[in-house]
């Protein structure tokens, strides 16, 4: 069964969901990733996107916990 997780956006994620959050059920940032560029709006954004996972990188493969928080963040100009 996949973890009931709360995904939020930030920048041009954010515009682009139309939302700050949502809850998703999901298996890994790997799934998480496609379940979100399925949408149209979000497509682009996730090619490029780092996703945290309660604060932290972590890898595509990582499972994720019930509960957890998926922090999308789309690639920010300048330095």
């Amino acid at each position: 069964m996949s973890a009931e997780i709360t995904v939020r956006f930030w920048a041009g994620a954010q515009r682009a969901a139309g939302h700050e959050s949502e809850t998703i059920a999901a298996d890994s940032l790997a799934d998480l990733r496609e379940i979100l560029a399925a949408r149209p709006a979000l497509t682009a954004i996730c090619a490029a996107a780092s996703l945290l996972v309660d604060g932290q990188q972590a890898s595509e493969n990582t499972v994720l916990h019930a509960g957890a928080v998926v922090d999308v963040l789309p690639p920010f100009a300048g330095g």
